[in-house]
């Protein structure tokens, strides 16, 4: 038995494993990197678990939906940022995959969570 709900979500224990991962490939940027793209992927993968996190304590269904649409978009802006990792040669085109194909597939979890939440 867990102490908080949304410990229990299955959404949000893929955004932290998804966030520490962020972290580790994030450490491997140029050092020149550190208070700029290696700082916007790791505050935006972290993001995407603490406003599941935030938004399933909330008062309301709504506020709930409000928080994983906060969510899905940090989501989104970690996906822009592989992008910018593998184009300045950062990230492989395989480690780009693996984590577009991650991000992707939580994105549709998130987004039918988001649906059939009322």
């Amino acid at each position: 038995m867990t102490g908080f709900k949304f410990e229990e979500l299955t959404i949000w224990q893929r955004a932290m494993d998804f966030g520490e991962t962020i972290h580790l490939m994030a450490h491997l940027f140029p050092k020149d990197e550190v208070f700029n793209l290696s700082s916007q992927i790791r505050r935006a993968a972290d993001s995407v678990a603490l406003n599941i996190a935030e938004g399933s304590i909330g008062q309301t269904n709504k506020e709930f939906k409000k928080f994983m649409g906060y969510s899905i978009r940090s989501l989104a802006e970690v996906v822009t940022c592989l992008y910018k990792a593998k184009r300045r040669a950062y990230i492989s085109e395989k480690d780009f995959k693996e984590h577009y194909d991650y991000a992707f597939n939580l994105m549709n979890m998130m987004t039918a969570f988001k649906k059939n939440i009322r």
